[in-house]
C-alpha cells in the first residue's frame, strides 16, 4: 500500500515538474513566417498577406507545427530544427519538407511526393502558388499604393494599400467565405 502511494506521489511530482517547467518553446517557424510577413512590403501589403495567410491557413499550420512538433524537439533535444533552410515537418496529414529559396518556398508532401511552390516574380512583382503544373497568381504589386488580389477564378481586385482598402478586402473575403460555407 505504501509503495503504491509513493509511486503515485512520484508520478504526480514528475508530471508536475514537466508540466510546470515554463518551457513554451521559441515558436521559431511561426516567428520566421511572421518576420518574413513584416518585410513583404509596406504595412498595408503586410496586412493583406497576413489576412491571406490566415484564410489559407498558413499561420494556423505553422503554429500547430511549432506547438505539436518543433517546440517538443527543441525542449527535449536542445535545438530547433527551423534554424536551417530545409525543414522536415511531420503533420497530421503527412510528412512535409519545406525548403526556402531566394524567390520563395517549396513545400513537398514526402508521402505523396507532391509539391507546392510559393514564388515571388520580380519582373511583374507578384506572388504565385504553383502546383500540379498550374501557376495561380495570388497578388501583384501595381504601385506603392495598390495591389491586385486574385480570386479563385483569376479575376483581379485592386486593393488600396491603406487601412480602408485592407478593411474593404477583409469584408469581401469574409462575405465570400460565409457564402461558400452556407452552400
Amino acid at each position: 500500500m505504501r509503495k503504491s502511494k509513493l509511486t503515485l506521489f512520484m508520478a504526480v511530482l514528475l508530471s508536475g515538474s514537466i508540466m510546470f517547467s515554463s518551457c513554451i518553446g521559441s515558436f521559431a517557424l511561426t516567428s520566421k513566417l511572421h518576420s518574413w510577413n513584416n518585410n513583404v512590403g509596406n504595412k498595408f501589403v503586410n496586412e493583406l498577406v497576413f489576412l491571406a495567410f490566415c484564410i489559407v491557413p498558413v499561420y494556423e499550420v505553422s503554429l500547430a507545427a511549432d506547438w505539436l512538433v518543433l517546440n517538443s524537439i527543441e525542449f527535449w533535444g536542445g535545438g530547433n530544427p527551423v534554424a536551417d533552410n530545409t525543414q522536415h515537418i511531420k503533420g497530421e496529414n503527412g510528412n512535409f519538407l519545406v525548403q526556402t529559396h531566394k524567390n520563395g518556398y517549396t513545400i513537398t508532401n514526402e508521402d505523396t511526393n507532391t509539391k507546392v511552390e510559393l514564388v515571388f516574380d520580380k519582373t511583374d512583382r507578384s506572388w504565385s502558388a504553383i502546383a500540379n503544373g498550374k501557376n495561380v497568381k495570388l497578388m501583384t504589386f501595381i504601385d506603392d499604393n495598390h495591389v491586385n488580389m486574385y480570386n479563385a477564378s483569376g479575376e483581379a481586385m485592386t486593393i488600396e494599400l491603406s487601412k480602408a482598402g485592407v478593411l474593404t478586402y477583409k469584408d469581401i473575403v469574409e462575405k465570400q467565405n460565409t457564402f461558400f460555407a452556407s452552400k
